[in-house]
């Protein structure tokens, strides 16, 4: 499978060129606030095709917690002209051969779920199958296990230790009790050179500050639950960083 996928596209390269950016995910639910609205859900994939503010996508795969699967991120990774980040918690490195597999162009590593030997193991080996790797951290002893090549560095303002204000897959709430915006401050810790990519909480509002010191930011649920509909919500994002 992995031979006959689609070439790999340059996730890295998307984030990089033409200024400030989103990394738009799809998912079907979240275990902070629960499902996503269905509509946006089906209007995602034509909607971030669409924008160009959208660099590139994320999808999710982990389907006991967001609902999606591998096989729909080949779906998606069919229908839209930008690169396709394979979003999921990675332990093995056949799940590194098998999002190459299904056509992803990058894969996400988690410093709280790796160790320092795996992150640098497992971006060796998305490197050599031609992925890039979109490091993630929440603090500075897990940038500190970074391997020294890490170009693509993720902040994620979610307290994934924290099981207060989780709702689980059937509940819902309007409000993510599992953010914390102050970790965005970390960027100042990170290599020189590095892409920076802000994670989770961001909306219109935050991005007039988050822009000054990240290149993109990843954002997911507050396009997919917004009520007007997700091509309004990303109307917003681009005034907001027309502004």
């Amino acid at each position: 499978m992995i031979a006959d996928a689609p070439p790999p596209r340059g996730f890295a390269a998307a984030i990089e060129r033409g200024g400030f950016g989103l990394i738009a995910e799809i998912k079907e639910r979240s275990p902070s606030v629960g499902p996503m609205r269905a509509e946006n859900v089906r209007e995602a994939v034509p909607a971030y095709a669409e924008f160009p503010l959208v660099r590139a996508v994320s999808v999710l795969t982990n389907e006991r917690h967001f609902g999606m699967s591998i096989t729909r991120l080949a779906e998606i990774r069919a229908a839209v002209p930008k690169p396709v980040l394979r979003k999921d918690f990675f332990l093995d490195e056949y799940q590194i051969r098998e999002a190459r597999a299904f056509g992803a162009d990058a894969v996400l590593l988690m410093a709280n779920v790796l160790d320092a030997a795996r992150l640098k193991g497992f971006h060796q080996l998305a490197s050599e199958l031609g992925m890039d790797s979109l490091f993630e951290v929440h603090t500075g002893e897990e940038i500190d296990m970074l391997p020294p090549n890490a170009r693509l560095v993720g902040i994620n303002s979610r307290k994934f230790k924290s099981q207060s204000g989780f709702v689980g897959p059937s509940g819902s709430s309007q409000q993510d009790f599992s953010l914390d915006a102050r970790v965005f401050q970390m960027a100042d810790k990170l290599p020189a050179g590095t892409l920076r990519v802000a994670e989770s909480g961001i909306s219109p509002e935050s991005i007039p500050s988050v822009r000054q010191t990240f290149h993109a930011a990843l954002v997911g649920t507050s396009l997919l639950r917004d009520a007007r509909g997700i091509r309004s919500c990303l109307r917003e994002f681009e005034s907001a960083l027309a502004g």
